[in-house]
């Protein structure tokens, strides 16, 4: 069986069962061998049952004594018990509505159990436990655990991998050999057998060590194909621009950061090449001021700008900003998106087209079909971590080579920006603006709600105005355990600040009734507005001065610290309350850290450090590859070799053009999906 072979044509799959593989991006039989093992259950090394620890997975080994029958339990369940046990102690085995695994059991024989142990000192007990014989241990000692989805668990992940590993032909070998012999890496095929069925811990970890390399070098191949592609072309020519008139005109003194970000940005901007800089900032860095300088500087010049945002609220709200700070220059700013009236979208058209907007701010409709540019030499990106390279060439391609400034508020340790964007310049404002008050942060239990609703309410009576974020839109969604936001909304918000302007704003309503709820709290005509995570990103209300986040344990610390960052806009004193029920001394630990520090890059780097392996950016992240296996912290040595690899490489071979690197551009182009490298 071929690699690029769809997997619905392994056997045991079919077309049901591929439409689940789907959802974890598996299409093919290739897709499935680089599915990876999240952990493995290592059998081969079982606990006592005494000894075997409370509350935590683990493998006993154990002898079966008796079985007594099924019991039918009240609402209809049925529950079968098997008495086993070792010399130090017995193990009470409970199953749940099957007859099957106990039924397979024999008297006297030893298996091996892996579950949670319950009970007392001295009883013992494990419900619905996975069950190995001797034999399947002696086979598989370490057996891999997969990442799942509905419908299908981790044990029938892998049933059909082991069948591809027997049906499929070997994977090819991609890496020059050179490298293999440098690191002491396995073979490609080698190192799939040995993650997926390891023989050892040492043979998983060599397997790792191969795959983790492979993911990295790739990565740093791809970020480096597309920054020479970039520098390959001639950028839009622009002579350097005096910034000092636009710094004079404003209202309030910048940051030594804004100008030392804004004269780098410029200084790019009158390069041989076309720029392609990151300028990454954390909450309420200003880093609109310094794109709406990089923007005066290409409208000095006679060019056009975009900046693309990901909302149509924060496109409004930039809008709106920068045409505050390039009127007195005579800069005409037109705001496009994709809820706009068509008469309005035609003539934003015709404007765009005949070189009368000098910038267009709006959504991804800034690179939808129709949008033609007279002569676009800069484009912004605001929020990298909610597009991607394929979003940021979509823009690109409006214009021969523009330009390209990408900002993000998800800030991460500048050694390790300068290796995953390793196809951008890195700025990064790392002051506040004057006047930007810490905001308190609180981790509390849902038992304080009704106290907390009491300081909600005198803020509110002092003014102020309130944010309340849930992370789901109705009950059932994700989870019955969440808040979800339209039932805390008429149950919880409502009735406990009566009489108060509630508003309630989630991803499902229309844009345009989203706009309106948010301009009605931004003009203050809310009090209080309770909302999922659509108001993360950068939407301005001086009015807020309370941040509330139910379920704070379902977000990351960066995610937490953004959301935060909605408030302490104005004068007033601001607060960040946190609200969460989960017991875990690890969640407990990231809450406390949160509550005791401001600093973005800390925070980042708590949360990469904290998270492991996987996709940094979050799930919204759609351009650079997701890591299967990759740790950003664990394997920076990886992650450094990998880069200078790269770098290497292509410096021998810019395109990877050359015979024996084909099967390596095949590799970059599959990773990179759509991304074009010519």
């Amino acid at each position: 069986m071929r690699a690029d072979t769809p997997v619905q044509y392994l056997k045991g799959v079919g077309p049901k069962t591929a439409e689940k593989f789907a959802k974890l991006g598996v299409a093919t039989v290739e897709d499935l061998l680089g599915l990876y093992p999240r952990r493995y259950v290592d059998y081969s090394n079982p606990a006592p049952v005494a000894a075997a620890p409370f509350d935590t997975d683990t493998v006993v080994k154990a002898t079966v004594y008796s079985k007594k029958g099924a019991v039918r339990l009240p609402g209809g369940r049925t529950m079968i018990q098997v008495l086993a046990g070792d010399d130090s102690a017995a193990l009470t085995l409970t199953w749940f509505n099957t007859r099957y695994t106990p039924d397979s059991l024999l008297a006297g024989a030893e298996y091996f159990f892996e579950g949670r142990v319950r009970g007392t000192l001295t009883r013992r007990e494990m419900a619905n436990p996975t069950v190995r014989t001797p034999a399947q241990v002696e086979k598989t000692p370490l057996a891999p655990v997969y990442p799942q989805t509905e419908g299908l668990g981790s044990g029938q992940i892998a049933r059909c991998v082991a069948r591809a590993l027997e049906e499929a032909q070997p994977l090819a070998e991609f890496l020059p050999p050179e490298y293999l012999a440098r690191f002491k890496l396995p073979g490609r095929w080698q190192a799939v057998r040995d993650i997926h069925r390891p023989a050892s811990l040492a043979a998983a970890q060599a397997a790792r060590r191969r795959l983790v390399f492979d993911e990295l070098f790739l990565l740093q191949l791809g970020l480096g194909l597309l920054r020479s592609r970039g520098a390959a072309a001639a950028g839009a020519p622009m002579a350097p621009v005096d910034l000092g008139p636009f710094w004079a005109s404003l209202p309030f003194s910048p940051t030594g950061a804004q100008r030392r970000a804004a004269g780098e940005i410029c200084a790019d901007l009158a390069g041989s090449a076309p720029m392609n800089r990151l300028l990454q900032g954390d909450v309420g860095s200003g880093k609109t001021l310094v794109a709406a300088a990089a923007v005066y500087t290409a409208m000095k010049n006679g060019w056009q700008s975009a900046l693309m945002a990901p909302t149509e609220i924060l496109a409004t709200q930039h809008a709106e900003t920068l045409h505050k700070l390039l009127a007195p220059f005579g800069g005409r700013v037109v705001l496009l998106t994709g809820g706009m009236k068509a008469a309005a979208r035609k003539a934003a058209l015709a404007a765009i087209a005949a070189g009368e907007a000098d910038l267009v701010v709006g959504t991804h409709a800034v690179i939808g079909a129709g949008v033609a540019f007279q002569a676009l030499g800069l484009a912004v990106v605001d929020e990298q971590h909610r597009f991607g390279v394929r979003q940021r060439g979509l823009l690109a391609d409006k214009a021969a080579e523009p330009h390209v400034l990408v900002m993000s508020a998800t800030p991460i340790p500048r050694t390790l920006g300068l290796l995953l964007y390793g196809d951008l310049d890195i700025s990064v404002l790392d002051e506040l603006p004057p006047g930007r008050q810490p905001v308190k942060t609180y981790a509390v239990g849902s038992e304080k709600r009704k106290a907390m609703y009491g300081f909600l309410e005198k803020q509110i009576a002092a003014g102020r105005q309130v944010y309340i974020v849930c992370p789901r839109v109705e009950e059932g969604d994700g989870g019955d355990e969440l808040a979800a936001v339209t039932t805390y909304y008429d149950q919880v918000a409502r009735p406990l600040l009566p009489g108060r302007r509630v508003g309630l704003m989630h991803g499902r309503l229309k844009a345009k009734e989203k706009a309106a709820v948010m301009a009605d709290f931004q003009a203050g005509r809310l009090d209080a507005l309770v909302s999922t995570t659509v108001i993360e990103v950068g939407v301005d209300v001086p009015g807020a001065t309370v941040m509330v986040i139910e379920n704070a344990e379902r977000y990351g610390l960066s995610a937490l610290h953004q959301l935060r960052g909605r408030v302490g806009r104005g004068a007033a004193e601001s607060f960040c309350i946190l609200v969460s029920d989960h017991g875990g001394e690890a969640v407990r630990q990231r809450l406390r850290f949160i509550c005791s520090t401001q600093d973005g890059f800390a925070i980042a780097k708590y949360d990469l450090e904290h998270r492991g392996p996987g996709d940094f950016f979050g799930d919204r992240q759609h351009g650079l590859p997701t890591l299967q296996l990759a740790s950003l912290t664990a394997d920076t040595r990886t992650l450094e070799a990998a880069h200078a690899s790269a770098g290497e490489l292509l410096a021998a071979d810019p395109a990877l053009a050359a015979p024996e690197h084909r099967a390596l551009a095949a590799q970059v182009q599959r990773l990179f999906g759509r991304t074009t490298f010519n």
